[in-house]
């Protein structure tokens, strides 16, 4: 009996995905716009999938439209292989990521919906928060405002928000009928989030556009 449930023990811990499970982690963060957080980590490795959407207020099933006035944010559910990318480096990257200094939104957009911050869940996550904060703030030479809250309900944002860097709708801009994804490129670039970035953090930044 003893061999059988070694057996079964060593054929559960072999089978595929099974142990992968426990090594995926969330983590939840604000950076303005989430169109361009997303994006971001997205292209980071370890990073499995990044959500858009909505939280930090006191409203049910916010919406992109009524989102304003709800205390609310954009914000991003990051789920990660913590075997290949840790909770520290996600935070490294982040707050390299956007301008930490900036209480009232991120480059072009303003207004609360667009205020950066890391959402924690346990004490654990509050103390590499707390850790990966005032390590940029030194590094940066600047008071950093970007707040650690307590983790609240995640909610998804609507479909056409989602990977929408990489969308191929069409549109309509200022510079005539356009795929999202070149929708979303001209945005980034009119808004000023690279520029900005680069300035504060040279070339410590890691998602910096071309």
């Amino acid at each position: 009996m003893r061999h059988v449930i070694l057996t079964l023990t060593l054929c559960l811990a072999l089978w595929p995905g099974m142990n992968k499970a426990e090594t995926l982690q969330t983590a939840y963060v604000a950076g303005g716009c989430f169109w361009c957080v997303e994006s971001d980590f997205e292209s980071l490795g370890g990073v499995v999938e990044v959500v858009s959407g909505y939280t930090g207020g006191a409203t049910e099933n916010p919406t992109y439209r009524t989102i304003k006035g709800s205390g609310h944010y954009e914000a991003v559910e990051i789920t990660y292989d913590a075997d290949i990318v840790s909770y520290d480096q996600l935070l490294y990257a982040f707050f390299r990521s956007i301008d930490p200094t900036d209480a009232g939104g991120q480059f072009c957009d303003r207004g609360e919906s667009y205020r950066t911050a890391v959402f924690v869940a346990t004490p654990a996550e509050r103390a590499a928060a707390e850790q990966a904060k005032a390590r940029a703030e030194r590094d940066l030479g600047q008071r950093i405002v970007t707040p650690i809250l307590d983790a609240a309900p995640f909610y998804v944002a609507e479909d056409i928000h989602q990977d929408y860097y990489r969308g191929e709708r069409l549109i309509v801009t200022r510079r005539g009928v356009k795929t999202q994804a070149e929708a979303y490129k001209f945005y980034r670039e009119a808004c000023g989030r690279d520029a900005r970035v680069a300035a504060l953090w040279g070339d410590a930044a890691p998602f910096v556009q071309d």
